[in-house]
């Protein structure tokens, strides 16, 4: 049972990301994030980098490639959501939400490269 609930941590973490950088780009649009990581005093940059480790992180973990390399590429993203998010409080219902929810998926990224892939992997060599 173990390795099918690192399976369904994987395709859990992996869908949630990519559907953070699905959100990006059709909801919010590629200029509307830029703009608002530069109201936030980052570079915009910064905003491509971000999408592109989203959807392509989420993919990667979705299709159980490099689990663990990925989950760990993928903390720094949300330690940076985390501190956008410090200054709302804890709860993520916050207004302009808390930093609950991205430490919490930072941790569960953390546990995820211990972890490994699980079962159901594109690749067991790369998992």
């Amino acid at each position: 049972m173990q390795a099918y609930a690192t399976t369904l941590l994987r395709l859990s973490l992996g869908i949630m990301t990519l559907a953070h950088g699905l959100m990006k780009i059709f909801v919010f649009t590629i200029p509307g994030t830029v703009g608002y990581f530069e109201s936030l005093g980052l570079p915009g940059f910064l905003a491509y980098l971000t999408i592109l480790a989203e959807v392509g992180g989420g993919l990667a973990l979705v299709l159980g490639i490099y689990t663990r390399w990925i989950s760990l590429a993928l903390v720094p993203i949300l330690l940076g959501a985390a501190s956008v998010h410090m200054g709302n409080g804890w709860v993520f219902s916050n207004a302009g939400g808390g930093w609950e929810f991205p430490v919490f998926w930072t941790l569960a990224l953390v546990v995820q490269a211990g972890l490994g892939g699980g079962a159901l992997v594109a690749n067991k060599r790369f998992a």
